[in-house]
């Protein structure tokens, strides 16, 4: 895919990307318009911390990690910045955004 087309997006019925090495930043900004967000530097920290994990680890972050990840700048603010971020939940928007499959049973923070 080019990384300026997103029309060409593969994603599943639920909007997530099929294949989460598909991902770019220009990804990201489509996924969260989809979405309704306007990404901000925040919201990027959040997504970088998420790919980084996933680079790692080959699984995306849990909640809980990207919360301790926040609280780095927020203290403990944190988890209510993380949800103030992504109002309709992390794994519903974060997880997407950031390119990540739909994560399957685990909390949500």
């Amino acid at each position: 895919m080019n990384t300026r087309d997103t029309t060409a997006l593969r994603t599943d019925p639920e909007g997530y990307l099929v294949d989460p090495a598909e991902w770019n930043e220009t990804v990201a900004e489509e996924l969260a318009r989809r979405e309704g967000i306007v990404l901000t530097d925040d919201h990027w920290r959040v997504i970088r911390f998420m790919r980084d994990f996933y680079t790692s680890h080959q699984i995306a972050a849990d909640a809980r990690f990207a919360i301790k990840h926040l609280a780095e700048v927020y203290g403990a603010a944190a988890r209510k910045r993380l949800f103030e971020l992504f109002p309709y939940g992390y794994v519903k928007q974060a997880c997407k955004i950031a390119g990540m499959r739909r994560p399957r049973a685990w909390s949500t923070g």
